[in-house]
């Protein structure tokens, strides 16, 4: 049987007990994230359970990995707040079906390798930086509305609001010392829920915010105009939503795939994303990607195969269903207590430990990287630039290491052995490395231990082949790939080919 169908194949051992109860654990610690999230986008609070219900139930049936949980994750809908200011409700649900079509391209054309070209330190900065955006975001639950104005909260009101949130946190804190059974975040939740419906508490709750109509996904064309220009306003957008959303994914399915010792499909898991998200534009989603915080706890529950995701899935939408007029009544000095919790959890704080023996250029890529999301909510491009500068970094490095063992023979032909790539960013130094003018009429340049990275490279040689030949000077070449050689248009007949020897460099593709 095809492994996507391994979830109906009762010959797999499946320990369905403990799937079904780390389904009900990941519904309930997801659904608060997922409806806070919403708010802070200002999107109707059930928009948020959409998309955990359609990325949580889409994902686990067609997703790249088992035990991977998926839902609406602040990491995408932070992308979308500014579009939502400017242009309302619409434009955001076209925005992340739009960002479906990305991620599902990206999948067609296996393109979720890539995500391999990430290092250390921006996942570092990405995560802190994430991690500092949501603390800051909790801020505006600090704010009321009077006569249609958000004003700072302040007196009585604000003391209630800082209670409620640091015994929320306590609750947090400590509940796991007592036992792990059930969700720590999920009972603060419940507990300071109980506490001020039995005190008769005012304070601010999720209906301050926006009513929640407890109904099934409606099926909804976003209201927009199908114009060149509404597509200039979402495409940016909907760009950037797809990038994190699937960096954010691979990498948290590479995380799985190190804790659990198996290997996951980057490429299927964006067919996946790309499906959900489409799926979200059109029923009222506000989006979403994998979330590393459900994920570990669907893993730490014991959770290997893809049931617990789809029980975590249909849980939401019978508590969407049913339970709408509770969620209601949610305090969001409860909510927030579990997202600054989160924001604490997200954090690397290992990132400090470390720090002293990290290299320089590691440190301010993290820090960059960090300062980038923090400052501009725009997590693709702290990762992108991130990765720029890592990858000059190390083609700064690398372009110093090249250099050239040289010695003439018994038969006067002088030799330089190169080690090190020849690239573009080593050119200089490799022309550097010859004497044209002085030396002998026979020159062996041998690459046994270098190889020509790129077109730089090649032009180099072409240019060096050029001025030993104006000289009257013969100029051999050993040890070149196949494909180096064939582009060695100046080199004809001066390249001395060792066809055993002679490598030809391939890359390598996904399985």
């Amino acid at each position: 049987m095809k492994p996507y169908l391994h979830l109906f194949d009762f010959s797999q051992k499946i320990n369905y007990k403990t799937e079904i109860l780390a389904g009900l654990t990941v519904a309930m610690t997801m659904m608060p994230e997922s409806l806070s999230f919403a708010i802070l986008a200002g999107l109707p609070p059930l928009s948020g359970l959409y998309a955990a219900f359609i990325m949580g139930l889409v994902t686990s049936i067609f997703g790249g990995r088992p035990g991977l949980i998926s839902g609406g994750a602040g990491a995408t809908v932070i992308v979308l707040i500014a579009l939502m200011k400017s242009h309302g409700l619409d434009y955001v649900f076209a925005a992340v079906a739009l960002a479906g079509v990305f991620q599902l391209a990206v999948g067609l054309f296996k393109l979720g390798k890539f995500v391999r070209l990430v290092p250390q330190p921006v996942m570092f900065g990405f995560v802190n930086g994430l991690a500092v955006v949501i603390f800051l975001a909790q801020l505006e639950q600090f704010k009321i509305n009077v006569n249609g104005e958000l004003v700072w909260m302040s007196g009585n009101t604000l003391y209630v609001m800082l209670g409620l949130v640091a015994f929320t946190i306590a609750v947090t804190i400590f509940w796991p010392k007592l036992t792990k059974a059930v969700p720590a975040s999920l009972v603060a939740i419940i507990v300071v829920f109980l506490l001020v419906l039995g005190l008769n508490i005012d304070t601010k709750t999720v209906k301050d915010i926006a009513a929640i109509g407890g109904g099934f996904p409606p099926f909804h064309i976003p209201q927009v105009p199908f114009t060149f220009e509404t597509l200039q306003v979402i495409f940016p957008y909907a760009l950037i939503m797809a990038g994190v959303g699937l960096t954010e994914g691979l990498l948290t399915l590479n995380l799985v795939d190190e804790i659990t010792e198996t290997r996951g499909n980057g490429n299927r898991e964006c067919l996946a994303q790309g499906g959900a998200n489409i799926l979200n534009g059109f029923f009222y989603g506000m989006g979403g990607c994998p979330m590393i915080a459900q994920t570990l706890v669907n893993l730490s529950a014991g959770a290997r195969a893809r049931l617990s995701g789809i029980i975590a899935a249909v849980t939401i939408l019978m508590i969407i269903l049913f339970g709408a007029p509770l969620i209601e009544k949610v305090p969001m000095a409860a909510l927030t207590g579990v997202m600054i919790m989160v924001a604490i959890g997200t954090f690397e704080w290992m990132s400090f430990r470390i720090i002293n023996k990290m290299p320089g250029q590691d440190i301010f890529v993290g820090i960059l990287v960090a300062a980038i999301t923090v400052w501009l909510h725009n997590l693709a491009l702290a990762v992108l630039i991130g990765v720029i500068i890592s990858a000059l970094v190390f083609a700064w490095e690398s372009a110093k290491r090249i250099r050239a063992r040289k010695y003439t023979d018994e038969n006067g032909i002088k030799h330089y052995e190169l080690y090190g790539p020849l690239f573009f960013g080593s050119v200089a130094g490799f022309m550097e490395k010859f004497d044209v003018a002085s030396d002998p009429e026979k020159v062996i340049i041998d690459f046994r231990d270098s190889r020509i990275a790129d077109m730089s490279g090649i032009e180099a040689l072409n240019k060096l082949t050029e001025r030993y030949r104006k000289l009257g000077k013969q100029l051999q070449l050993k040890h070149l790939s196949e494909d180096c050689r064939l582009l060695l248009k100046n080199a004809d007949g001066v390249i001395e080919v060792n066809v055993l020897e002679d490598p030809t460099y391939r890359i390598a593709g996904d399985i």
